[in-house]
């Protein structure tokens, strides 16, 4: 309910308005209310079941494509091949409909831990009351509903209705929007909604208080929103809206009208589409997709050509057709699907298995993979929300440990003496800054601050800024007091003794250390003759006391950065990930958790920009934004369109870019990134709107983590007992297991592509040459059958840890020219079978025998593609060192070479139209073999030499072309 500062409704108006008053609602008219409002959750996405998603793994291009072909194999009467390719669609389609419904199920066990209750007044209904004198007059015990004494209540959250009474206390979760009351010392963490993390001043409605509109995403001082926590003090506000018309919930689903126009989580195109600049596909898209559609086109047009050009030039016409659909087939890589999602599933199960990451969409781990760039939230990312005392100093500037110390004696004796639900953050900061030659160096007393006698307290009051403590001090003379006051610099130097020069200085001192991001309080003391209530009509001690104040320091705070944050940027920066990040907070504040956490050399001044730098940029001008981004470390200031607007032109201009956040201001830039992340404690609707969530942070490593060592030492660093786990820490282990799993997809990809292009081009050229199908369709599907099976290996492999340490990125072009040039080898391979049989076979030409000729072939091609599995898989790798063992792919290689070798001297060689092969052509098939595997190894160690002087001499992105 955006208000006006003077034209706003008053909070009587707003009470009448609600039809409620300060004692609240009646049971009956919150039960009315409900079913009017209906319950207060927030909108949540509608659950996909298992065979949704099933179906929906047909939209894949390859399997469309494969489930196309098996229907024209079921036309031709080809039963095995349509069997074989609907096993396959069917396989595919059921892992990543399995991986998805788990990852589900995960979150739906993390929306359980969110707190669901809230302190309620609700007023009896008159059936309700008890009349204590049965033989009162009817008159006297018709007591009316608005005499009736209000009871506070523990209600479910979901209960709230507009106009319900809410008690607020230190620690509670904001249930719905509500307007303040009443306030005592209130102060409310609106993070999730703002990304500032300086808890904020909450009272009652002033004529003279600032609000914000629906635009701006600061809130007004009397308003508390759903989402945010109270930090501090207590007070009750009445519920103004609820459910659907929160501004959490307005927030949550106003992505989905920018990115895509209403179709969903899934239908983003990106913040800069609504104004005319349409972003990139994913990385997913941008890689696997991208060739899949090419392939499709070619695989389309393949069967067409074969039929054509058999029937003009040997006259079989629609003979053929089942040896073109078998042609087609062989140019497909059907295991795709199956290997891309195989590889995706184990890497994620590995992830939630190892390191308690939940993937929820398995193309995301690709993504992780290809990330270059990941943009961060400072705060509940990089800091642990919470201050820390950073030094203790006198009033020249000088480390001294007397302000902290009478620092802690006033956040002690408050928090005995004023009772108060909570320690503030501030306070809990002060009581446990540790004593260590690093720290500040507190006084012999700071341990014992309790020896002093607390006399009286004045609490924090948000108005006058300051805290006060009235304690004897030991050995103090007797009858002596001390006010210890401590608060904002301002406020405490008003109130001190001070020439106006000085306090002028100790003012700029002051602002000096808060330009260097910190957090400043001025501590200040005074003796007092003790007083008591006989000395005077009022209380023994009021803030009218506070005053002529002795000035002793300040205390410095600065926001405690993640343990596990520093570490885990660096490992990010050696994988090749610039990181980027995008805070609400002020530029000295995100500078300052920079330094601290020691990521990179200093900042220049121009790596540090605000939102206005971004403002005074066109929305529509994406390359100018980008172009700013790249020089730019930290976006200070920043709103949530101002970090989608910067995470989708990183987008636009050729980067797989990651958002990191957790609160309600992330949700635009989480549905803009490529990849969006959360941690294990954001809000609901960010792990929600996240494709990949975090674990818990905690110092140890789960057991499953060490009992896990054969599927996750390639994919991680050893981690030591007791070592950062969870939260930031796990991004490195992600994307190395996105890189893992998006290498062996790559490698897939090049050696099943390059076989069977290689075989295509050399059965189209004997299709013409010969007098008969070089191949039967038979054998065309049992080699397939084999080559397919040998494929799985891929996703059991394990990359060269060198493989991981760039972005892992397909470009369509580039890789397609790689696979024509290791194709058309492979088809040299392929057409010197046919010399070798024309010597080995008999007859003049040695063509007379089909079978035998069939055979050969068959031979020959499951022995280069064994080949191709072994020398093929380090093209994109810098070294391609030798394993301890053998490897699941070799394994797989090697059995694929005994299938070729003997199956067409099995029992199942005449069934297939195979007879066994003469000696002489094993002994010239070795030298074709030994010539071919030569070849391919010169050629991919001069790949390997071209790769590393591309990824020293440039960008540093790379990974499988």
């Amino acid at each position: 309910m955006p208000e006006g500062p003077v034209s706003g409704p008053t909070t009587l108006q707003v009470l009448r308005s609600l039809e409620t008053g300060p004692r609240g609602l009646t049971e009956d008219e919150a039960a009315a209310r409900l079913a009017r409002h209906g319950p207060n959750v927030p909108p949540t996405r509608r659950g996909v079941s298992w065979p949704r998603r099933f179906v929906r793994g047909l939209r894949d291009p390859f399997t469309a494509v494969l489930f196309c072909l098996g229907l024209v194999s079921a036309g031709t009467a080809a039963w095995g091949t349509a069997s074989v390719i609907t096993v396959l669609v069917a396989v595919s389609c059921a892992l990543r409909a399995t991986g998805e419904h788990r990852a589900d199920r995960a979150m739906t066990a993390l929306r359980g831990l969110v707190p669901t209750t809230a302190t309620v007044l609700r007023r009896p209904t008159p059936d309700e009351r008890v009349i204590p004198d049965e033989r009162a007059i009817p008159d006297e015990r018709a007591i009316p509903d608005e005499r009736a004494i209000p009871a506070p209540r523990e209600l479910p959250a979901e209960e709230l209705v507009p106009g319900d009474i809410i008690r607020l206390a230190a620690g509670d979760v904001i249930p719905a929007d509500a307007r303040v009351l009443t306030a005592t010392a209130l102060f409310v963490n609106e993070a999730p909604l703002t990304g500032e993390s300086s808890p904020t001043g909450k009272d009652p409605w002033t004529p003279s208080g600032a609000v914000g509109g629906p635009a701006e995403p600061r809130p007004a001082p009397h308003l508390c929103f759903q989402g945010s926590s109270v930090t501090a003090g207590s007070g009750t506000a009445v519920v103004t809206a609820t459910g659907r018309h929160t501004r959490f919930a307005t927030t949550y689903t106003a992505p989905e009208a920018v990115f895509g126009g209403g179709r969903g989580r899934r239908g983003r195109r990106g913040w800069a589409q609504g104004r005319g600049q349409g972003l990139r596909p994913r990385a997913f898209d941008r890689s696997v997709h991208g060739i899949s559609w090419i392939l499709v086109r070619f695989m389309l047009l393949t069967p067409p050509l074969v039929l054509v050009a058999d029937a003009a030039l040997r006259g079989r016409g629609l003979d053929t057709l089942p040896f073109a659909v078998a042609v087609a087939v062989g140019l497909t890589p059907e295991m795709l699907p199956v290997v891309v999602t195989a590889c995706l599933a184990r890497g994620a199960a590995r992830l939630a298995r190892s390191h308690g990451v939940i993937v929820r969409r398995l193309p995301a781990l690709h993504d992780l993979g290809a990330m270059d760039v990941l943009c961060v939230d400072k705060t509940g990312t990089l800091t642990q929300d919470r201050p820390a005392v950073d030094r203790s100093l006198d009033t020249a500037g000088r480390d001294a440990p007397e302000a902290l110390h009478w620092a802690a004696v006033n956040a002690w004796w408050t928090l005995q003496l004023a009772d108060p639900p909570a320690p503030d953050a501030l306070d809990e900061a002060i009581l446990t800054a540790p004593e260590s030659p690093d720290g500040p160096a507190p006084s012999p007393y700071y341990d014992h601050y309790d020896d002093y006698d607390g006399i009286a307290a004045l609490p924090f009051d948000p108005v006058r800024r300051l805290a006060t403590a009235v304690v004897a001090r030991p050995g103090a003379p007797l009858g002596v007091h001390t006010l210890v006051v401590k608060g904002a610099v301002e406020n405490v130097l008003e109130l001190c003794v001070l020439p106006d020069e000085e306090r002028a200085r100790l003012q700029a001192l002051a602002s000096h250390h808060a330009a260097e991001g910190l957090r400043v309080l001025a501590v200040a003391t005074a003796d007092r003759p003790a007083r008591s209530r006989r000395d005077a009509p009022r209380p023994a001690w009021s803030p009218a006391d506070v005053r002529g104040l002795d000035f002793t320091g300040f205390v410095t705070f600065r926001d405690a950065p993640d343990p596990a944050a520093g570490s885990a940027l660096c490992a990010l920066a050696d994988r090749g990930v610039t990181v980027k990040i995008l805070t609400g907070d002020h530029p000295g504040t995100a500078a300052r958790v920079c330094r601290d956490l020691g990521v990179g050399p200093p900042l220049a001044p121009d790596a540090i920009r605000t939102a206005a730098d971004i403002d005074a940029l066109p929305p529509t001008d994406t390359a100018a934004l980008a172009e700013l981004a790249h020089r730019t470390t930290v976006f200070a200031g920043c709103t949530p369109e101002h970090k989608a607007r910067v995470v989708a032109a990183l987008r636009a201009h050729g980067h797989t870019t990651g958002f990191l956040g957790d609160g309600v201001n992330d949700l635009s830039a989480l549905h803009a990134a490529d990849v969006g992340l959360a941690p294990h404690d954001a809000v609901p609707v960010a792990r929600e709107a996240a494709d990949v969530v975090l674990p818990q942070h905690t110092t140890t490593t789960p057991s499953a983590a060490g009992n896990a060592s054969d599927d996750s030492s390639d994919v991680s660093s050893d981690v030591s007992s007791g070592a950062p786990f969870g939260g930031l820490a796990t991004i490195d282990h992600a994307v190395a297991a996105g890189r893992s799993s998006g290498t062996n997809i790559a490698t897939y990809l090049r050696v099943t592509l390059s076989s069977n292009l290689g075989n295509v081009i050399a059965m189209l050229t004997a299709g013409l040459l010969l007098p008969f199908l070089p191949m039967l369709p038979a054998q065309v599907l049992v080699q397939n059958l084999c080559f397919d099976a040998a494929q799985l290996a891929f996703a059991h492999e394990r990359p060269d840890p060198t493989a991981l340490r760039r972005p892992v990125t397909l470009r369509p072009r580039a890789f397609l020219r790689l696979i024509t040039g290791f194709g058309v080898l492979n088809a040299v391979a392929d057409l010197a079978t046919f010399a070798v049989l024309a010597l080995a076979a008999p007859g003049p030409t040695g063509t007379e025998d089909e079978s035998l000729f069939h055979a050969g072939w068959f031979t020959e091609n499951l022995l280069t593609q064994a080949l191709a599995m072994l020398l093929l898989r380090g093209t994109a790798y810098a070294t391609t060192a030798p394993r301890r063992k053998m490897t699941p792919v070799a394994r797989a290689a090697m059995a694929l070479a005994a299938a070729g070798i003997l199956l067409p001297l099995s029992p199942l060689g005449p069934p297939l139209g195979m007879t066994p092969l003469p000696p002489l052509y094993y002994a010239l098939l070795t030298l074709v073999l030994t010539l071919y595997a030569a070849t391919l190894t010169t050629v991919v160690q001069l790949r390997n030499k071209a790769s590393v002087a591309r990824g020293s001499g440039g960008s540093g992105r790379g990974g499988p072309r």
